[in-house]
């Protein structure tokens, strides 16, 4: 009597319960040597980078405080949207049973929402949009302010838009889901991992396109200007 091969679920911490994840491992970093490491690599990426603009700003129109933040933001969004989103674009189906830190930190921030270990269609799609178009045009749109090119607020405003774009969306597919995919409620997976970690991108973008709607309205008015006083 033969015996029929069955594919067995792994026991997982991830919502809803009854998720199936077959080829799940477990981490065997714990969390806060996870986050540890992530926050340490950024705040190293963000303290260069504050470093480099005061070193690049020019005597005759040095950077204040609000605009070498605002540098410091696209940095290290281009980092983020590469390197860290980019490693779910081209790993998304191994991640759950893989032991790279990088597939560990997917699977830590996953039990915020889950989606990220299924390969749910719309986030490969966006993450692979953010991280081939919003990465490079990050870094881009810091060079410009640094070089002072004249179309740095244009690329402020393109890439915030995107971001802004894409943020709401995936908010909006969650609660479209009835926010299935995480524990609702929770202090850190919930309210920290999906809430704040994401509304970042919506507050900074949301305040970025107001600044570059201001410079690009005011260089506009003064163009109209110089027109009708030369006609």
């Amino acid at each position: 009597m033969g015996l029929e091969a069955k594919s067995v679920a792994v026991p997982h911490p991830y919502w809803p319960r009854n998720l199936e994840l077959q080829n799940y491992v477990p981490n065997n970093y714990p969390m806060w040597q996870i986050l540890t490491l992530f926050f340490s690599v950024t705040g190293a990426v963000l303290i260069l980078t504050w470093l480099a603009v005061g070193r690049w700003s020019r005597r005759d129109a040095p950077f204040g405080t609000w605009r070498a933040l605002a540098l410091c933001w696209f940095v290290i969004c281009g980092f983020v949207h590469i390197v860290i989103e980019g490693w779910f674009s081209l790993y998304h189906v191994e991640i759950a049973g893989d032991q790279t830190f990088l597939s560990q930190l997917w699977k830590e921030y996953a039990k915020g929402d889950s989606r990220y270990l299924v390969s749910d269609n719309f986030l490969v799609s966006i993450e692979t949009v953010t991280a081939l178009l919003w990465g490079p045009l990050s870094f881009w749109t810091a060079l410009a302010f640094l070089s002072h090119q004249p179309h740095r607020f244009l690329l402020q405003l393109i890439v915030s838009l995107g971001q802004l774009y894409g943020d709401i969306l995936y908010f909006y597919t969650e609660y479209h889901h009835g926010f299935s995919h995480g524990e609702m409620g929770h202090p850190l997976y919930f309210w920290f991992y999906f809430v704040f970690m994401n509304a970042l991108w919506i507050i900074i973008p949301g305040a970025l396109i107001v600044d570059a709607w201001k410079h690009l309205s005011a260089s506009q008015k003064a163009m109209d200007a110089s027109k009708l006083k030369r006609h």
